[in-house]
């Protein structure tokens, strides 16, 4: 069956109205909004009844279509109203059949073309049980769905015509109706329709299941929502607020930041999502915070710094007395920055016991260059999180530490003081001494990561302190990084001058006592360090400072603050009871087989005593003290040399089966460890087998090996401090260890007599009391020489 347009088609070129997304069935009727210049040109010409021919667009964004543009099939339409509108002209159309695009005669004013008429096969039995198929089709969608809108009925058209008007007013995609539009055989356009109309009532199903369960979900959450807003509104009329939208201030304050580029995307990304949320949903609140850290950061503020190298030295004098070296190479580090420009730098770590000043040092660099100060204590922390913050998937999340400091700061270029940083634990939660590798490196922290913020955050600025007690407990990889700064202790004068100009006059002022109301002696000072206070630093004088001020505040008070009061070595003990220590070296060295030994220990150097003792046996050597592998080993090199060496040492060689050795060093709930204690040991036996006293005033460190040789150890500095504390006038160290007594104070080398040492005979030399000379050395010489006093 052919069209009967062949009248109208033949030798006519007919106006071209190409639709974007739009598609005109024949027997149906739509309105088309004209735009296009071309369109608009061709609608002023038209009149109602015009014909007119309707294509479709192969891509809708084509502005200037030619006839490859658009689908070869069209549709012949009559033009049924022309409507006005101030935008512009709207055509209502009426489809009459489809067309085969054959040419374009014409593009300006307006397009023409040329088209034949369709061919269409003869209307079958098979096509029109089809039709019945598709109608019951249309009615079951009806009562499923009473939104639909059909206007056609079996009654109402032709069966070859159903087909196109389910399609038009089915809802389909443009896809599907440009294929429906191409199906010339109405067989064929039944059966696709009857399968597009099965796939819209599979989808309204699930639509409605999915809609009742949201409506079911947003009836609740609507309820909530009122609820909410009826709490706020009740709370803003009797708190007197205003109501400003706390949205627009956040969106202030963000706008007002400088922003790197990638945190600017993410602040972007984040602020559109918050706009596009509910503030009663879950997520509002968490994206709402993230938007806060990122605006209360400081990306580009900075602190004005203090750059004058003399200034910082002076503060640095003022607020800590002596450290010297310490004070040196923190001013090294500043001249550093200055001159360089450049904030990338080493990172200092303040090594030390407790009570020496570390963390003050870190605040009075802060105060000296202008720069705010943070402190973050790491001590047993764990968790990896709390240095690199927790993922936003978790509830509660937060970033970290280092972050968390910086906001409150509110400068990228502050002080920051990681505090004990040797105390890191390790949990099943990660490595925090892991996560601080790209935190203490310079050539990373400048794209330092937060979990929480998710973008690279600038810590090159920022001035990182470190301290540590116990360097032993820091891992090599973060040890490389760490410029350490040995910070060993104080000595007497030093402590005395430290109570004198800092202690007291802080406490006297914390007490309310007027300073001409207490006076107090250097003796009774110096009273108070020896026989009240054994310590590398001075926390524990402090606190004997602070309560001599309560006692003397109570004084004053009963006086009716009236009086004055004058503390002298007589009056120590009414203030601090009886001393609690005693200069024990003379006495439990009195004795052979007891010895004087210096150790350190991450509170400071002290000393220890080696003790030993013979009884009848059969060679055996028993060890106690709760000593480590390394100082049993010790004892036993030192017992084998001895026995290697009997006749030389004046030993009678049968104690090798007749007698027990037993090695005790005191203090035995300490653990103890290290190889310095060799010396130490060889000296005790010694002194147990030959019946020779070892001097009361002598100490020793060093490693002896089974050769007899002395080797270096360390700690050097703070052992010396330890001996001149314990009142030690002698002291033996490893040769290869008197380069280390340039760190030691003057005055304290002026007060001992040190030896250097290089191998057993030496030390036996200068350590033992009256007796035979012990000659180990190749020729017998007496190789023992006393260090003048620096």
């Amino acid at each position: 069956m052919q069209n009967d347009f062949t009248n109208v088609l033949e030798g006519n070129a007919l106006p071209l109205i190409p639709l974007r997304n739009l598609v005109l069935f024949p027997g149906t009727v739509v309105s088309v909004t004209v735009g296009r210049p071309k369109s608009v040109a061709l609608t002023k010409t038209l009149a109602p009844d015009d014909l007119v021919l309707v294509g479709v667009q192969r891509q809708p964004e084509t502005a200037d279509p030619e006839i490859t543009d658009l689908h070869q099939i069209a549709t012949l339409a009559r033009v049924v109203k022309i409507v006005r509108h101030p935008s512009g002209f709207a055509l209502v159309l009426k489809g009459l059949g489809r067309v085969n695009l054959t040419e374009m005669v014409m593009l300006t004013p307006y397009w023409r073309a040329n088209a034949e008429p369709t061919p269409e096969p003869e209307f079958s039995q098979d096509a029109t049980i089809l039709a019945e198929v598709l109608q019951e089709a249309v009615d079951e969608l009806l009562d499923e769905d009473s939104s639909a809108d059909f206007e056609a009925a079996f009654g109402d058209v032709r069966p070859e015509q159903l087909a196109d008007r389910v399609a038009s007013t089915l809802g389909l995609s443009l896809d599907d109706r440009v294929t429906v539009l191409m199906t010339l055989d109405p067989e064929e356009r039944l059966r696709l329709v009857a399968r597009l109309i099965a796939e819209v009532r599979a989808k309204a199903a699930v639509k409605q299941k999915i809609e009742s369960e949201i409506r079911s979900e947003l009836n609740k959450n609507h309820r909530e929502a009122i609820l909410r807003q009826q709490l706020k509104a009740i709370q803003n009329e009797l708190s007197g607020d205003d109501g400003e939208d706390e949205l627009d201030d956040l969106r202030t304050r963000l706008m007002n930041r400088e922003f790197p580029e990638e945190a600017q995307k993410a602040v972007d990304r984040e602020l559109n999502r918050l706009e596009a949320l509910e503030p009663n949903q879950a997520e509002y609140n968490v994206v709402r915070n993230y938007l806060e850290w990122m605006a209360d950061l400081p990306w580009d503020e900075s602190a004005d710094t203090i750059e004058d190298i003399d200034a910082i030295e002076t503060q640095l004098d003022a607020d800590h007395f002596g450290l010297e070296d310490v004070k040196e190479r923190i001013l090294e580090h500043m001249a550093v920055l200055q001159l360089s420009g450049n904030p990338r730098g080493t990172i200092l770590c303040l090594a030390g016991p407790p009570g020496v000043g570390k963390t003050s040092l870190g605040r009075s660099v802060a105060e000296a260059t202008g720069r705010p100060f943070v402190r973050i204590a790491l001590g047993g922390v764990r968790d990896e999180a709390e240095i690199r913050g927790h993922r936003r998937t978790y509830v509660g999340s937060r970033p970290g530490r280092i972050v968390h400091a910086l906001r409150k700061v509110g400068s990228n270029n502050a002080v920051m003081l990681l505090d004990e940083i040797d105390k890191l634990g390790r949990g099943w939660a990660g490595d925090p001494e892991a996560a601080l590798l790209e935190v203490l490196d310079p050539e990373q922290n400048d794209t330092f990561q937060d979990h929480y913020l998710e973008v690279p955050f600038d810590l090159s600025k920022v001035l990182f302190i470190t301290t540590a007690n116990d360097l032993g407990n820091i891992s090599g990889p973060l040890r490389d990084r760490l410029e350490i700064i040995e910070v060993a202790g104080y000595t007497v004068e030093e402590k005395r001058q430290i109570a004198r100009n800092h202690l007291l006059p802080k406490q006297l002022s914390e007490h309310g006592i007027d300073p001409e109301a207490l006076t107090v002696t250097d003796g009774a000072l110096e009273e108070i360090i020896a026989s009240y206070t054994r310590e590398a630093g001075v926390r524990q004088l402090q606190r004997m400072v602070t309560k001599l001020c309560r006692s003397v505040a109570l004084k004053v008070a009963r006086a009716g603050g009236e009086l004055a009061v004058n503390v002298d070595v007589e009056q120590v003990p009414d203030y601090f009871g009886k001393p609690k220590f005693h200069n024990e070296v003379a006495a439990r060295t009195s004795q052979p087989g007891v010895a004087t030994g210096l150790a350190w220990t991450p509170v400071g150097g002290d000393i220890l005593f080696v003790e030993t003792s013979k009884m009848d046996g059969k060679g055996q050597l028993q060890i106690t003290g709760q000593l480590g592998d390394v100082m049993q080993e010790s004892a036993r090199a030192a017992l084998t040399y001895v026995r290697s060496n009997a006749e030389e040492l004046g030993v009678d060689p049968k104690f090798r089966t007749e007698s027990d050795i037993h090695i005790h060093v005191p203090a035995g709930a300490v653990p103890k460890d290290g190889p310095s204690a060799g010396v130490t040991m060889f000296t005790a036996l010694t002194s147990l087998l030959t019946g020779r006293q070892v001097r009361s005033d002598t100490a020793m460190t060093g490693e002896a090996t089974l050769r007899g040789q002395v080797l270096p150890v360390g700690g050097i500095k703070a052992k010396v401090l330890a001996a001149h504390r314990a009142g030690i006038k002698r002291v033996i160290l490893p040769e290869r260890n008197m380069r280390d007594l340039d760190e030691v104070p003057d005055n304290v080398l002026a007060d001992l007599e040190v030896f250097p040492v290089s191998d057993m005979a030496e030390a036996l030399k200068i350590a033992l009391v009256d007796g035979p000379t012990v000659d180990l050395t190749p020729g017998g010489t007496d190789g023992s020489t006393a260090m003048p006093a620096a």
